[in-house]
């Protein structure tokens, strides 16, 4: 196992910059995730550690290495793709062994290492099978073993279950978590989905447009998002935005553009005289008589929790109560709202205050 640790990175294809000078640092045995929306560059930059694609400027190191001129097979890492990359021609036992096999390990090293493998991803009934006799969730899995038997420092994971069905991400989800916890290899994951990062991720590098926006737990970035970018990237449903200003003569009341004032957490004089964005999570309202009036558009009941969404203080909002409400579009209900899942952003830079 080792550490990695991107220096002011930078990747430009042509005089088009795609990454805009990165700094991560990932510790030993460390769960890290790549998460932003497509286009951000996170699926370049694990790309840039693999070694598959050059680096216009910086350094990427594993342990005590630089590894920017280092070819993939020296680096000792393991990559899983969004595609599994499986051989269609070979069995379950030959893909997990491939990479062995080019080494000329030994039949018997190759079945030390591919049995354990097949055995902790509950694939040892399926090792004479191929590719095409298998299920997604099972061909994931078999790509999995193959980057395990290799033992690697790091693990790559690029995507990996953007092809499966949404129960059976949940399933392969919990296998990913179960297996690093097991492994505790140092493992680096990209993917766009947020849940995905919060539930699997020791630390989570927000990324868009080529930047690092921030790095953090993921309740650290849930609780304490360092810009309306993060805020509404992170959490699902999204922040609630809210447009307005805070009363000039008391800035523990946000008035919004149609006049509704809501309650602030931590006010400042810094506050008055600037264009403001409210944030509030849509679990931080219930439902209150004496609270602010929300206009019903759709109703979404779950079961275990009913979402709605609706029309506050003249946003678009949604709100999410763990009780079954009654209510139907065009109804008025009413409102109060937990300051603790409220934040304050400056509408110009974006920043939190």
């Amino acid at each position: 196992m080792a550490s990695v640790e991107f220096v002011n990175v930078k990747k430009s294809f042509g005089a088009q910059p795609i990454i805009k000078g990165v700094d991560v640092q990932i510790d030993d045995g460390e769960f890290v995730i790549l998460v932003g929306p497509s286009g951000c560059g996170k699926s370049t930059l694990l790309r840039m550690l693999a070694g598959l694609e050059n680096i216009t400027a910086g350094e990427i190191r594993i342990g005590d290495k630089v590894v920017n001129q280092m070819p993939p097979k020296e680096r000792d890492i393991a990559m899983v793709f969004q595609n599994y990359a499986l051989y269609p021609h070979m069995t379950v036992a030959d893909n997990m062994a491939f990479s062995l096999k080019l080494k000329g390990a030994s039949q018997a090293t190759i079945d030390e290492r591919v049995r354990p493998a097949a055995e902790i991803l509950g694939l040892t009934h399926l090792l004479q099978r191929f590719p095409r006799q298998l299920s997604g969730g099972q061909r994931q899995r078999v790509a999995m073993g193959r980057a395990i038997v290799r033992d690697p420092q790091v693990f790559l994971f690029d995507e990996p279950l953007s092809n499966l069905d949404a129960k059976l991400r949940v399933a392969m989800r919990a296998e990913i978590k179960e297996l690093h916890q097991r492994l505790k290899t140092t493992t680096v994951y990209v993917t766009h989905d947020q849940i995905e990062a919060m539930t699997m991720a020791d630390k989570i590098v927000v990324m868009h447009d080529g930047i690092v926006e921030q790095i953090g737990a993921p309740l650290e970035l849930y609780d304490q998002p360092v810009n309306l970018f993060v805020a509404g990237f992170i959490g699902s449903p999204s922040m609630n935005m809210i447009k307005g200003r805070v009363d000039t003569a008391d800035a523990s009341r946000f008035i919004a553009q149609d006049g509704t004032v809501l309650p602030v957490r931590n006010p400042a004089d810094s506050m008055k005289g600037r264009d403001l964005v409210y944030g509030v999570r849509p679990e931080a309202m219930r439902l209150d008589p004496a609270g602010v009036p929300l206009q019903v558009l759709v109703v979404e009941p779950t079961g275990s929790e009913t979402q709605i969404m609706a029309k506050l203080a003249g946003a678009d909002v949604t709100c999410v109560f763990h009780d079954r409400v009654a209510a139907r579009p065009g109804d008025t209900l009413h409102v109060a709202i937990d300051t603790n899942s409220t934040h304050i952003f400056d509408a110009a830079s974006g920043l939190r205050l």
